[in-house]
């Protein structure tokens, strides 16, 4: 009887040892499942984490205005403003002022065939562009010569080249400004970084810092406007080369009429 006793409680030993092995089990795996569940669903919520940390692209660089100082960051985008406000004048003008000059030849030509120079006259008055213009000054000396109209294109050539040229040398200064007060913006922001030592008495990151920070934006700031003045002035002085070339050899082809017609 006894040894029934004890064999109920050895079994019921037994089973409740079981039990709570198995609930410990049962514990440590849906601890692992969560671990796991926690590992795989991570990655996804730290991406609107980071999503909506991101800064706004306007807002970043108007921090970034901010941190390089006022007074020098506002000079820097005044030589941007105005630089691009006169190189845009520049590129309409110039536009405005391109001819087709083969066309113009030919226009000139017929019109001197059938009506002569005062036919000729009013077909570069009615057509806009330098060209058409050192046209009509040439025409305007014709019976004065052809020595006469020649040097009268050559002068009046010359007008038009400071026309097209007008505004560039504003372009260029606002070029030569802008990284100047870069410059001048990183020297200032490495005295106050200089100061902020020797009030300090420890050269530490930290103290170092806001200068230094203040230096290297108002460089980067003043390069870039550079940069973006430089790509437009170029341009403009391409379109001048372009419009240059025509006028002289129109000129040529002009004169070269113009002694057609006096034989005739």
């Amino acid at each position: 009887m006894k040894k029934f006793f004890m064999f109920l409680a050895v079994a019921g030993l037994m089973t409740f040892t079981a039990n709570i092995a198995s609930a410990q089990d049962e514990q440590e795996a849906a601890a692992a499942q969560t671990e796991q569940v926690a590992e795989e669903v991570a990655p996804v919520q730290t991406n609107p984490l980071k999503l909506e940390n991101d800064i706004p692209l306007h807002q970043a660089l108007k921090t970034k205005f901010i941190e390089g100082g006022a007074g020098f960051m506002t000079l820097i985008i005044l030589c941007l403003i105005l630089g691009l406000a006169l190189a845009v004048e520049r590129i309409l003008y110039l536009n405005f002022a391109k001819t087709n000059v083969k066309k113009l030849l030919t226009n000139v030509e017929d019109a001197l065939a059938k009506g002569g120079i005062e036919a000729a006259k009013d077909v570069c008055r009615n057509t806009r562009g330098p060209v058409a213009s050192i046209f009509y000054q040439g025409l305007l000396r014709y019976d004065q010569g052809l020595d006469t109209v020649e040097k009268s294109i050559v002068s009046y050539g010359s007008v038009q080249m400071s026309q097209l040229e007008n505004g560039l040398s504003w372009i260029s200064l606002f070029i030569a400004i802008a990284p100047s007060l870069g410059f001048l913006g990183t020297v200032i922001g490495m005295i106050e970084a200089f100061d902020a030592i020797q009030a300090a008495g420890d050269i530490s990151p930290n103290v170092v810092a806001g200068g230094m920070k203040v230096a290297l934006i108002t460089t980067v700031g003043g390069l870039i406007v550079a940069m973006i003045l430089q790509v437009f002035y170029n341009y403009i002085l391409a379109k001048i080369d372009s419009i240059t070339i025509d006028m002289e050899d129109s000129s040529i082809s002009l004169i070269d009429i113009l002694t057609k017609y006096n034989k005739k």
